[in-house]
């Protein structure tokens, strides 16, 4: 509107008509239009297309500055929604490792142990948008893997296992002939109950493992996570490692009746394997939600940034559309006065 009015009165002072806008200096311009040369008259088309053109350029940068506002809105809230979770995934966390540490004080941390047959099981999420939290996990998987298929001798059979859909479609690629368990959805709610229903069937799907590997993001701060590998030995294999200087604390506690010391070793070992997936998956889910928080805090930032740019680009295109339209009222103005 201010740009036709500007036109109405360039155009009232060139004719000498009342300013009373476009509609009252129209019949003016038509009387004057028989004096114009052809050459304008004939420009008329190719200007209306040209601002067709540009119209639709500045329609194009406006939806886009649209969209971006609205994924903007979108990550900020699931930042927010990550960061209240992560809240309670911490408090569940930090109870969870006073059950984890005593298995660790009592038979040690060996990751290094080698046993004929291995399982290896790796823990990630179910849902993506959290950064390299679940390729950091089937990367580290991959390397475990090559590592146990250069040592021939004395590992002859290894088997993979993934809790988390991200870990399964990630690692089914390279290793599908591996796989014998997937789970998926066991992060709604987390609970001892169903980690326990996990590890008896890992039990079932490899009944002849000997060493199962867990790996997972374990949660150290609102920022950082570090990929983690738990390991858990069966009894055959606690009872070897006992003999060497590394061994466990188990020989300094008697057995009321020795015949069933190896029960209770397999007890212990079937109870710290649910254990130490339960931690697993409480410190992975926990970092899923640290991670998410990062990552949609970056995505937030970067739509700041292109919304920014784009608004910008927007004002200089509309500021050159109207300076340009500016400069064809002058022109043909000037034009019907030298008439």
């Amino acid at each position: 509107m201010a740009l036709r009015r500007a036109a109405g009165l360039l155009a009232s002072r060139v004719l000498g008509t009342p300013s009373a806008g476009l509609e009252c200096a129209a019949p003016y311009a038509l009387q004057h239009l028989e004096g114009i040369p052809s050459t304008l008259q004939t420009s008329t088309p190719a200007t209306s297309s040209t601002e067709q053109v540009r119209h639709a350029g500045n329609l194009a940068v406006k939806q886009r500055i649209r969209a971006i506002k609205n994924i903007g809105k979108i990550t900020k809230a699931m930042k927010m929604v990550a960061a209240s979770k992560m809240k309670n995934a911490q408090i569940a966390v930090e109870s969870s490792r006073g059950s984890v540490d005593p298995f660790l004080r009592l038979f040690g941390d060996h990751p290094a142990v080698t046993a004929p047959k291995t399982a290896t099981v790796a823990v990630t999420s179910d849902k993506g948008l959290c950064g390299g939290l679940n390729s950091n996990i089937s990367k580290y998987t991959r390397m475990m893997l090559q590592l146990n298929q250069a040592e021939g001798e004395t590992v002859s059979e290894q088997t993979v296992a993934s809790i988390g859909d991200k870990g399964r479609s990630q690692l089914t690629r390279t290793h599908g002939d591996m796989y014998t368990l997937s789970v998926m959805d066991a992060f709604k709610p987390i609970n001892f109950a169903q980690a326990s229903l996990i590890a008896e069937e890992l039990l079932k799907q490899n009944p002849d493992a000997e060493v199962f590997r867990i790996l997972y993001n374990k949660f150290v701060s609102a920022i950082a996570f570090k990929p983690t590998v738990a390991t858990v030995m069966m009894p055959n294999v606690m009872e070897r490692q006992a003999m060497e200087p590394t061994g466990n604390k188990l020989d300094t506690y008697d057995m009321e009746v020795p015949a069933e010391n190896k029960d209770a070793l397999q007890d212990l070992a079937e109870f710290q394997l649910a254990m130490t997936l339960h931690n697993a998956m409480l410190e992975n889910n926990c970092s899923e939600h640290a991670s998410r928080m990062s990552a949609m805090e970056n995505s937030t930032k970067s739509a700041g940034e292109m919304l920014s740019a784009l608004t910008l680009s927007y004002n200089r295109k509309r500021q050159a559309a109207i300076t340009t339209e500016l400069t064809e009222i002058i022109a043909g103005a000037s034009a019907l006065e030298d008439s």
